[in-house]
């Protein structure tokens, strides 16, 4: 086969491929609608456990029914969203917002080759979505936001940066979303008002080798949530986000206290020295970074796990 036909075949190879992905994409997006409607006939059952809400598109867990279902019940006038740590965005929580919903977007991620990847994608011409490539800091998100267009109300905010998640979060202050999904640490469980230290390049994994020392406590978050003036209704069912709405725009979503929403994850990410998976799972996660600093929320101590 000569160069030409080589080049051709591979050409219509991908071709081929592509229309394959297409196909695929598109019956995930029409099985999340068909999902979505039947969240809204259980729609009762749900303001009282998002979690009943949940099913997975593009999410890493089961964000997107969660998402679709909060949009929708809320009556969200401005369509647009900003989301931290999104890696190339194959996997994350706003990507089924953008394509099923065209909402507008802002999405940050610390690698450039993630943002490149981004950038590259199709649907980076097809709809109204910002790239961008930042470490996230609280030095710096407040400028980084309003550099590129977001001020003011917004319809949500999605932030799992593995580390200064609670810190990031209370240092916002140049947008007001009527949605917040946070990432937080379950293996501090929901008793201490806790976080890590804040460290303005923190790295979990050069934090601690397990790779379970990051971000902060679900009661932390909800302390957070309440001077901000956001209510805590739930988490996911894998017990790794938890979600937070605006006090004056509830509706009749029931609000729950830390200890009622929480959800422990089960999760076995935990590393050896080496960095291999160990598996190791409960209380297990918690010796391994047991004597490790936190920051009490509550009065600006320092303490141990």
């Amino acid at each position: 086969m000569g160069l030409f036909n080589r080049v051709r075949s591979i050409l219509h190879r991908f071709l081929y491929l592509n229309r394959i992905e297409r196909r695929l994409i598109n019956n995930l997006i029409l099985q999340g609608k068909i999902l979505h409607q039947h969240n809204i006939s259980n729609k009762e059952e749900i303001l009282a456990d998002i979690k009943k809400a949940e099913f997975r598109v593009f999410s890493q867990w089961g964000d997107d029914g969660i998402i679709q279902f909060l949009v929708d019940y809320l009556d969200i006038s401005n369509k647009t969203f900003i989301e931290f740590g999104v890696e190339n965005y194959q996997e994350a929580n706003t990507r089924f917002l953008l394509l099923n919903n065209q909402w507008k977007g802002l999405v940050l991620d610390g690698d450039v080759k993630n943002v490149n990847s981004i950038i590259h994608d199709e649907i980076y011409w097809k709809y109204d979505l910002n790239a961008v490539n930042a470490f996230i800091t609280k030095e710096n998100i407040n400028d980084i936001i309003l550099r590129n267009g977001f001020e003011g109300e917004i319809g949500l905010l999605s932030i799992d940066i593995d580390g200064n998640d609670y810190w990031v979060w209370e240092a916002i202050t140049v947008i007001d979303p009527l949605i917040v999904v946070i990432e937080y640490n379950a293996i501090f469980r929901a008793d201490r008002s806790i976080t890590v230290p804040y460290q303005a390049h923190f790295n979990r994994t050069q934090a601690h080798y397990s790779n379970l020392y990051f971000g902060a406590s679900i009661q932390a978050l909800c302390e957070l949530a309440e001077m901000k003036g956001y209510s805590f209704i739930g988490c996911t069912s894998s017990g790794n986000n938890a979600y937070f709405v605006q006090k004056t725009r509830t509706k009749e979503l029931v609000i729950k206290s830390p200890q009622e929403g929480f959800v422990n994850s089960f999760s076995r990410e935990s590393r050896d020295k080496s960095g291999k998976l160990t598996y190791a799972k409960n209380d297990q996660r918690l010796e391994l970074i047991k004597g490790e600093k936190v920051i009490n929320v509550l009065n600006g101590q320092e303490e141990v796990l």
